[in-house]
């Protein structure tokens, strides 16, 4: 087979690339480069720059190199700039998806991999979710994911695709430095972040009804990640029926956002305290994967633990932040 990996460039995308490709699957990308990085790609991954929003360009890639499999990572995916901008979201997130399934569907594909996101929950009364918990998204980005799911199943039952959603939960760390998250929207960089500016990390609530009070969360290394996309991917390749599978990413444990700072500091050689700050709105106590479903229908576990995630962050922001060692 040869997979298309939207989204490629991107700090997930790559690597999945890199996994897909070491495994021996053929891959190409497509990225339009707003986040991606193309020193992420291995030499041999072919790279098409452009959006999923240009029909043209989609029809002629996934003719011009034979692709027979789309695994879907390109969205924007950041909470609040999706309710600042929804319009933004839901045209590159769900009209996006719209044109891709169009073109897949008219090329004869029949494999198609979803990333979606534990964001579809929204704030869920389970403290481990199970893939069966009701879907109530609180913010635009959470609602295009959820609206990308309904489409990606609806496409499948009418036009006989198999099909999958992956639900990621926190997403953390690196295989390699140069791969890492060169955001600073989630916990471990905004952590790193305040390090290095000499600024003490904030936690957002205390008072939650967990152990040390505050916020549980299950995180997730990206190279288990992309082991699991390898892993459906080639589910879904040797599925002669159509049909839909949906599963949370996780590793089904959960970690306090304390806990969480005290290893970063034990990771960083800091021993900063952090502050205290009122409670975001939304952010549930916990929210821990099922992770059930995945295992027993491919037999797939995480393999990796949080000091893994937070070790292989610092070395990737220590490459692009090297005055952070010495801060």
């Amino acid at each position: 087979m040869t997979w298309l990996i939207t989204g490629g460039a991107g700090y997930i995308g790559a690597h999945v690339a890199r996994a897909m490709n070491d495994a021996g699957e053929k891959v190409v990308v497509l990225d339009d480069m707003s986040s991606g990085i193309v020193k992420r790609l291995p030499e041999s991954v072919p790279l098409v720059r452009g959006s999923v929003l240009d029909r043209e360009l989609l029809d002629h890639t996934l003719a011009g190199h034979g692709v027979t499999g789309v695994i879907h990572l390109a969205a924007k995916k950041q909470v609040g700039e999706s309710v600042e901008q929804p319009l933004r979201y839901y045209e590159e997130n769900v009209h996006g998806l719209t044109v891709l399934l169009d073109a897949v569907v008219k090329a004869g594909i029949r494999k198609f991999l979803f990333s979606s996101s534990a964001a579809v929950y929204g704030v869920p009364e389970a403290e481990v979710i199970p893939e069966s918990a009701p879907c109530l998204p609180i913010n635009p980005y959470g609602e295009t994911k959820l609206a990308g799911e309904w489409l990606v199943r609806a496409a499948g039952r009418a036009h006989g695709l198999s099909t999958a959603c992956l639900r990621y939960f926190n997403v953390a760390g690196t295989a390699r430095p140069e791969l890492a998250d060169t955001g600073v929207f989630n916990i471990i960089p905004m952590f790193f972040d305040r390090l290095t500016r000499g600024e003490a990390p904030r936690i957002f609530g205390d008072d939650y009804p967990t152990p040390d009070g505050t916020c549980i969360r299950d995180y997730i290394h990206v190279a288990d990640l992309a082991d699991a996309h390898l892993t459906v991917a080639r589910r879904l390749a040797v599925q002669d029926t159509a049909g839909d599978l949906t599963v949370n990413i996780g590793r089904g444990e959960g970690v306090s956002v304390r806990e969480l700072a005290d290893l970063v500091n034990e990771v960083t050689g800091r021993g900063v305290t952090p502050v205290v700050e009122a409670r975001r709105p939304g952010d549930a106590a916990k929210a821990v994967a099922s992770v059930e479903r995945i295992g027993r229908e491919l037999g797939w576990s995480a393999s990796r633990d949080v000091r893994e995630m937070v070790e292989s962050a610092w070395e990737g922001w220590c490459l692009r932040h090297p005055e952070a060692r010495g801060a």
